[in-house]
Formats: C-alpha cells, structure tokens, sequence
C-alpha cells in the first residue's frame, strides 16, 4: 500500500515539505486512542533472538532509524510504534540555526538516493532536551554537532555543551564531523583534532557516575589509510565504536538529474561503499569495537549484508522514505530466518 499509493502521493510535492507534513500526519494520528498499539502490532517484532547488547546497552532489536529524520526529538516514541529498535535524533548543536537556504533537499528517483545540504537545521539542544523529558521506554542515540558559525578551532565547546545538555536525556552519543554540508566540518576527521575532540568528551564522559557510550560517525569518501587512522583513533580514545557511514560526495553511476546538486548522496548508490567501509574496520582492527551500519539499506539482504560485514547493528534513513515502513519488519524477520 505505501509504495503503490501513499508514496507516489508524496512523491508528488517537494521533499522537505512532505517530511513536516508526514510528521504532522504521524503525530496526529498517534493521538488518536488504540492507534499507537495498532501501529505496534503491524510492525513491530517482539522475539528474544532479535535482542543484541551492544557497547552495554540492550536493543530490542537491531534496526534503528538513523541520525536526520527526526533532528529535533519531535517524533521519537511514535516513530518507535513503526518497530524500531532505537531511535537516533539530532544533529543537534548548541545554538538553534536555520540550516542552508531552500531548495535543499532532493529526490533522485531514477538512483533510489536522496541529496540533501540541510545543513544541521534544529532548534538547538536545550529545546530537544525538554521533548526528551517525556521519554518514555524508547532507546535513544543523541547525535552532536557544531554550529556553522563556530570556527573549528572552537569546535570542541560546542560539542562539549550539547554532550553535558544531553547527557542525562540519550542512552549514547555520536559525534558527527562527516557531514559534508557544514564548510570545514570534516576537517575535524583529520587525526590530531579528532583525537582532541573524542579524549575531550572521553574525559568529561569518565567523570560521570555512569558514563554513555560515544560512538563517531564517520564518512564513506575516507581512504584505506585514513580508515586505519580511525581505527587506530577508537584505539587511543577508547570510545565504543563507529557508525559506518554519513552521506557520501562521490555521484558516479547516477541517472538522475539531480546528480549536479550539491550536498550528501544516500540511498542505493551508497549500498555497496558504505558495506566496504563496515568490513574494512571490521576485519583490520580484527572486531574490536562495534560498528552500526548505515547507507543504502533498501531490502532486508541489504540490511544482511552489512551484519555479515561486521555491523553488530544497522539503521535506516533514505530506504524508510523509499520502502516505507513495512521493511523494517521485513528485515527483523530475515534477520530471525538467519538465525
């Protein structure tokens, strides 16, 4: 029914309008009594063999919905009737800021893929912190950034305030220096700042009585070198893994006309890279540390793939908006055959 109706429906009208519409839709019918609990018994899958624990959390099942959908912590519990198993918000940054001009967000239909040069749009951190007050049961990933208009030399305060701010509010942290679409942030990918920036908020994170897991996001345009310098990063600052990967530069092989826009490419084109990336960290630092895979997951093989690869856990972002949400469902239960 998604793909045959509602998807051509929205497919229809600009992307960026959709999403807020779409969440309005999903908001509204949330509070309709019964209908939180009839979603839930749709999609969601409740088996023990589907449980993992990961980085000292327990997931009720593997398939989360990645960093970008839900920025602002607006949707969380209702997107978490669709079956996920973790829900991750954000980017959040210090200061609520705009994002980059519209027309910002694209649909490459012909290439299953999605652009987008959003630009880490969100109301700032302290107002997300206020919606996830009220969270109830839902596990949380709290992914941090830095505002545009911190220079990286003092991208470190930034990311050390949305930590504190959130600290008491998310189950773990991702630091995000991979997105393509803030000037200069992945600069901070290069290996003595990044260094800085994960032993800072190691050190702040040491200090708490029951310190959170901090994993970092990295992107899919790292080279085999740079790829080893990570593991070698994760190694030295003793953070509990990575997610593997961000949105991508590179545009080879596609169809559309979008292609010429730019900003971060995910979806299909990304399938292939972003699973190289998983079994490259996986098999050189010889599974040391978990890796969450993201990038291209349209079909519940997919989603294999990757945990053949060496993800211990997977998210969804572009193939939810293709898919719909019956494949999160579709995947749990590949996932279940495969046991």
């Amino acid at each position: 029914m998604y793909k045959s109706i509602i998807r051509p429906i929205l497919f229809g009208f600009d992307p960026e309008k959709v999403h807020y519409f779409s969440f309005s839709v999903i908001r509204l019918i949330n509070k309709i009594p019964g209908v939180s609990a009839l979603i839930r018994s749709l999609f969601e899958i409740k088996d023990s063999r589907l449980e993992r624990e990961v980085f000292g959390l327990k997931f009720k099942n593997p398939v989360g919905l990645a960093a970008g959908f839900d920025k602002d912590a607006k949707l969380f519990q209702e997107l978490s009737n669709f079956g996920f198993g973790f829900i991750e918000i954000g980017t959040l940054t210090p200061k609520p800021q705009e994002g980059n001009p519209k027309k910002r967000l694209f649909r490459l239909l012909e290439d299953s893929a999605i652009i987008n040069r959003m630009g880490f749009n969100n109301g700032g951190v302290l107002e997300a912190v206020q919606r996830l007050k009220k969270n109830q049961g839902v596990l949380i990933g709290g992914n941090i950034g830095k505002n545009k208009i911190t220079p990286n030399e003092r991208a470190v305060e930034d990311y050390t305030f949305c930590f504190e701010a959130l600290f008491d509010h998310v189950d773990y942290f991702v630091v995000n220096v991979s997105s393509p679409n803030t000037p200069g942030l992945r600069e901070l990918q290069e290996k003595e700042p990044l260094i800085h920036l994960l032993q800072t908020l190691q050190d702040l994170n040491h200090k708490k009585t029951n310190p959170k897991p901090i994993l970092l996001k990295i992107a899919p345009d790292l080279t085999n070198d740079q790829l080893l310098d990570i593991i070698e990063i994760v190694t030295t600052t003793q953070i509990a893994g990575v997610i593997a990967t961000n949105t991508t530069i590179a545009r080879e092989g596609l169809k559309s006309v979008n292609k010429i826009e730019i900003g971060g490419l995910s979806g299909k084109p990304l399938t292939q890279r972003s699973t190289e990336v998983i079994r490259f960290l996986s098999e050189n630092s010889n599974r040391s540390f978990p890796i969450i895979g993201v990038g291209g997951i349209h079909s519940p093989e997919d989603a294999i793939e990757k945990l053949k690869a060496g993800a211990s856990l997977v998210q969804l972002y572009t193939g939810f908006i293709y898919e719909g949400p019956a494949l999160i469902k579709a995947i749990n239960k590949k996932i279940l055959e495969t046991a």
